[in-house]
């Protein structure tokens, strides 16, 4: 069996409340070995990583770790002290990451300049502690170029569930950043295919973003890591690349950007 690794999901959420572990099984059945729960705030990021430890988690699914940030989205709803929590996390074995942060300037969830001083403290945060950083970044392309511009030397990241943007792109290739597909590239509409070729084969990721963004052919239903091989799919059709050449390099791909094995 080809052998998958959903580098982000958000298994903490609502929509799996009730058949997380069925979930889980099904994931190992569809030959996904590992995934990282990616965190949106730090109530989030505790419960991921108490989810990643959980004995029912090793019984029934894949391999797991876990990610401590704030979403651009959650930004607006900070307390005093989060940042901390976030810190604290980040000691943790199972935590292997920053984020998710970054900035969105289509939703406007929280305000910009908001956005900008968490994504810096995110990016900060990520250079001190050695640990690779979760980018999400939408319609806000010149300012997430100019942050990784302007970020500590040696910051490590991906930007993730990409769908465009030029400069933010050339600057995530120039820092050595990796670059993460989700099941908006099995989409018609999926746009900068000629950009996407351009990541080098061995800093590629794929995702499922899950719940969110389910791929052709699942989309409209709620999606899940056992749905990130409809992925590869689709990534190897961008590249004109086998499947499981896909699924074997972005497997290793994910295990060396978030140091796992």
């Amino acid at each position: 069996m080809i052998e998958y690794f959903d580098s982000h999901c958000h298994l903490t959420a609502t929509a799996f409340r009730d058949d997380r572990e069925a979930v889980l099984r099904s994931a190992v059945d569809a030959g996904v070995t590992r995934l990282v729960c990616i965190a949106s705030h730090a109530e989030d990021a505790e419960a991921a990583l108490a989810f990643v430890r959980a004995p029912e988690t090793g019984a029934e699914g894949p391999r797991a770790w876990s990610t401590a940030g704030v979403h651009p989205h959650a930004v607006a709803d900070v307390a005093p002290g989060e940042i901390d929590r976030i810190e604290a996390l980040l000691s943790e074995p199972e935590v292997v990451a920053v984020g998710e942060t970054g900035l969105d300037y289509f939703y406007d969830n929280s305000p910009r300049d908001e956005q900008r001083a968490s994504f810096e403290a995110h990016l900060d945060l990520a250079a001190r502690h050695a640990l690779p950083v979760v980018v999400h970044a939408r319609e806000a392309d010149d300012d997430v170029a100019a942050a990784l511009k302007s970020m500590p030397t040696g910051t490590s990241g991906v930007l993730h569930c990409f769908t465009g943007g030029a400069k933010a792109f050339e600057e995530a290739l120039v820092a050595g950043w990796y670059v993460s597909l989700s099941g908006i590239a099995s989409f018609k509409s999926f746009g900068p295919k000629e950009l996407v070729r351009e990541v080098p084969q061995d800093r590629l990721l794929i995702e499922t973003d899950a719940p969110y963004l389910a791929p052709v052919p699942k989309r409209g239903r709620r999606n899940e890591p056992a749905y990130v091989p409809h992925v590869a799919v689709a990534v190897a059709d961008i590249f004109g690349a086998d499947v499981a050449d896909v699924a074997k390099a972005t497997s290793d791909n994910a295990c060396r950007f978030y140091g796992v094995m």
